[in-house]
């Protein structure tokens, strides 16, 4: 794991638990395509793109959770791709309190954030990440 990507999943994490909209632009292309739950929550088929895309993801998460905070507990890189495994805080009027992990794969352009997609079940994230599986002989 280098540092500049621990300290770019850090920042990032950090500036969505406050919603800070312009650091989160920061960090990302201008094309970047973000695929989250929301999106499914929202009825919203395609990805979040781009400093709009961003807009409205913050814009529809304000709209479906009262609360939603996320933690990274442990970060894995391998070249530009990220492996984040956390959890999630949520809690919503029609979804109720919920605390559960959660996993992101972030792929990494030019020190910044190119694609990202949610994952509510980490096994399959860390499955997508190492789609090989180990040989032994």
């Amino acid at each position: 794991m280098t540092d500049e990507h621990r300290a770019l999943v850090e920042r990032l994490f950090e500036a969505f638990n406050r919603r800070d909209a312009d650091a989160i632009a920061a960090l990302c292309h201008e094309d970047m395509e973000f695929f989250a739950i929301t999106a499914e929550a929202v009825g919203r088929p395609d990805p979040y793109i781009g400093p709009a895309g961003l807009h409205d993801y913050l814009e529809d998460v304000a709209g479906v959770w009262e609360e939603l905070l996320i933690t990274p507990q442990r970060v894995r890189d391998a070249g530009e791709r990220i492996l984040v495994e956390g959890r999630v805080y949520l809690r919503g009027r029609e979804f109720g309190i919920r605390d559960m992990p959660a996993a992101w794969i972030w792929e990494v352009r030019d020190g910044l954030f190119a694609r990202g997609e949610v994952f509510v079940d980490p096994g399959e994230a860390t499955r997508r990440f190492d789609p090989e599986p180990s040989r032994l002989g």
